[in-house]
C-alpha cells in the first residue's frame, strides 16, 4: 500500500487504530478455542468483521501463530487472505521483528510480501543495514523498524547513551534513514515512553510510527498525539488484547467492535 492510500484511509475513516490480532486461546470462547487453528481463523473473521469499520490497519503477531505449527501458519496465512478479500482497504502488518542479513533476510522478506501479502514487516536493526534493507527492495511495501520499545527491559540497551549524548534508539533511528524514507519505513514507538515519542520525532519528521502500549499496557492515546501527530497524522496506534479480548464469551466479536468504536471516537475527536 502506498503512503498516499494509507492516508487517505486514515481521513476518510477518521482513525488511525491498528488492531493487533494476538489470539491467545486461554482467552477466547471455549467453543472455539477447542477448535485449534480453525477456530482461531473463524475468531479473527469475525474479529475483523466486527472493528473494520473503525480501524486502518491490522497487526497479526507471528509468535500466536507459530505456536500452533504448520496449522497456525494457515491461519495466518488466511487471516490475511480474508483480509485482502473482503476489507481490502486495509493495512497488514506481520508483526515477525525478523532480523537477519543477506540471503536469510531476503527470503524472509519474500515469505511475507510474495507469499503471505502482507503491507509491512517488523524488524530488528541490530544487525545493521544489512538486516533491513532487503524489506525496503519491494515497491508499495514497507519495514518497520523496532526503535523505542515499550517493554520494561527496553532500557536495558536502548536508553544508553554513547560519548556525545546520544541514546542508542536516536541513533537507530538517525541512521535507519539513511536505508529508506517516509514511503517505505515505519518506527515501532512505544506509547508508554510519554514524552520521549517527541525526541523520535524530532529526528524523524515525516516518518509514520506504529505505536503499541494503547489500551492494555496503559499507555495514553492523548501523549502519543501530542508528541507524535504530524499534518498526514503519521501514527498507526495499536490495540491488540484490549480489543480482541474484551470478552470470552459469545460477545466477544460485539465487545471487540465497542472497544474498536470507542479509540476510533477519541482518535476522530483529535483528527
Amino acid at each position: 500500500m502506498k503512503r498516499t492510500e494509507l492516508v487517505e484511509n486514515i481521513r476518510r475513516k477518521g482513525s488511525f487504530l491498528c488492531v493487533g490480532l494476538d489470539p491467545d486461546p486461554a482467552k477466547m470462547p471455549t467453543d472455539l478455542a477447542a477448535r485449534g487453528a480453525d477456530g482461531i481463523i473463524d475468531f479473527n473473521k469475525a474479529i475483523i468483521d466486527a472493528t473494520a469499520p473503525y480501524a486502518v490497519a491490522y497487526k497479526p503477531n507471528l509468535a500466536f501463530y507459530e505456536t500452533l505449527g504448520p496449522d497456525g501458519m494457515r491461519a495466518f496465512e488466511q487471516t490475511v487472505a480474508y483480509i485482502r478479500e473482503n476489507h481490502p482497504d486495509q493495512f497488514i502488518i506481520a508483526d515477525a521483528k525478523r532480523g537477519d542479513i543477506g540471503n536469510t533476510a531476503r527470503m524472509y522478506a519474500r515469505a511475507f510480501f510474495e507469499r503471505a501479502g502482507v503491507d509491512a514487516v517488523t524488524v530488528a536493526p541490530y544487525m545493521g543495514e544489512d538486516s533491513v534493507s532487503p524489506f525496503l527492495e519491494f515497491e508499495d511495501k514497507w519495514a518497520v523498524v523496532l526503535a523505542l520499545t515499550s517493554n520494561k527491559g527496553s532500557g536495558d540497551f536502548q536508553m544508553i547513551p554513547d560519548k556525545n549524548g546520544a541514546r542508542v534508539f536516536e541513533r537507530v533511528v538517525k541512521r535507519a534513514q539513511k536505508w529508506g524514507s517516509p514511503v517505505n519505513m515505519m518506527f515501532v514507538v512505544g506509547a508508554t515512553r510519554g514524552e520521549l515519542i517527541a525526541d523520535v520525532r524530532r529526528l524523524a519528521p515525516r516518518s509514520f510510527f506504529l505505536v503499541p502500549g494503547v489500551g492494555a499496557q496503559g499507555g495514553s492515546l492523548e501523549e502519543v498525539v501530542r508528541y507524535g501527530m504530524i499534518d498526514e497524522v503519521g501514527l498507526l496506534v495499536n490495540s491488540s488484547r484490549g480489543i480482541i479480548h474484551a470478552s470470552a464469551g459469545d460477545d466477544f466479536a460485539e465487545r471487540a467492535a465497542d472497544k474498536a468504536r470507542e479509540l476510533r471516537d477519541q482518535m476522530a475527536a483529535y483528527l
